[in-house]
């Protein structure tokens, strides 16, 4: 069975009181749950949050050791993290990049991302389905 790491940067544990009328209601828990029973029993679901970019950071390694498949919605760390960059890059892991909102319809720092372009793709826009895209994603190609 397919594993994966599914974490979420700065911030996101916000979601549902921050800024609603752009992430809207849904909490992260919400869209843990939603992920989880998306997934089924067709991969085992790690859901993670931090606000700190070491231990995003240090979890990239772990899954990249382990063989994990990661999710990564790294919030705005997105946009200027080439520690995050190097970390998916060094550990080999097969990540997808998400966003819950279309960055390329907001502002426009938000149009460069530092990790896409060692993430096998990018999802954006579509709320919670940029995770349950991601992991139709992931477990197509294992």
């Amino acid at each position: 069975m397919r594993k994966i790491l599914v974490l979420n940067g700065p911030n996101l544990n916000l979601l549902g009181t921050r800024e609603p009328a752009i992430y809207g209601a849904m909490t992260l828990m919400d869209v843990e749950r939603r992920t989880r029973s998306h997934a089924g029993g067709r991969a085992e679901i790690m859901f993670e949050q931090s606000n700190s970019e070491g231990e995003i950071v240090s979890r990239i390694h772990d899954a990249g050791q382990a063989g994990w498949g990661v999710i990564l919605n790294a919030g705005a760390l997105t946009h200027t993290s080439i520690a995050l960059r190097d970390a998916i890059a060094g550990a080999g892991v097969d990540a997808i990049e998400v966003h819950i909102t279309n960055v390329h319809a907001r502002e426009d720092f938000r149009h460069k991302s530092a990790i896409a372009s060692v993430c096998r793709g990018v999802i954006c826009g579509f709320g919670y389905r940029s995770y349950t895209l991601a992991v139709d994603a992931l477990l197509e190609t294992h």
